[in-house]
């Protein structure tokens, strides 16, 4: 019988987000000069901060490229960033070869068809509300929070609380 979301929560030690539609809404502000604009969760920010700080790998893969996105989440703490990633298998084996992680204790967030050869792998497919169809079938969890509001503050603070490491008083700013 196959384990309740709940019951895999425990043996997460690794959180990987896509960034557009997860961290993000998904919309883009597309300025004069061509450059497209995001708008992140700050309260998902924090969760982010709060997870390194607690000892978690965090680490993103996205298909976008801006450099305003890597930077935002450098400040938060988070070293491993792909961004540019077309084939997300590439880096997520990547990750798997370097931390010599168990995909079983990998948690992973996506919610379009590029996410998916990635989510069938790991132990813990997770999907925003919002998610397609195809990633939602492959979930093992279902944010009742959207893509850019808060869904990423919600599969974290589970993941720390059922592991006694969430604590009101963590010093992740809001920045």
């Amino acid at each position: 019988m196959e384990k309740s979301y709940k019951e895999l929560l425990p043996q997460i030690d690794t959180l990987i987000f896509d960034v557009d539609g997860v961290l993000t809404n998904g919309m883009v502000t597309i300025m004069p000069s061509g450059e497209l604009i995001r708008h992140m969760n700050i309260k998902d920010g924090y969760a982010l901060k709060a997870a390194v700080k607690a000892g978690y790998r965090v680490c993103i893969i996205s298909g976008g490229k801006n450099e305003g996105v890597r930077t935002r989440l450098a400040n938060l703490g988070i070293q491993d960033i792909y961004l540019g990633a077309h084939n997300k298998m590439e880096q997520y084996t990547e990750l798997v070869e370097k931390y010599q992680l168990n995909p079983a204790n990998v948690m992973y967030m996506g919610d379009d068809i590029p996410d998916y050869p990635v989510m069938a792998k790991v132990g813990m497919p997770c999907s925003p509300n919002d998610g397609v169809r195809e990633i939602k079938q492959v979930s093992k969890y279902i944010s009742d929070k959207k893509g850019g509001e808060g869904c990423v503050r919600d599969i974290i603070e589970q993941v720390l609380r059922v592991q006694g490491k969430w604590d009101d008083n963590f010093d992740a700013q809001y920045d």
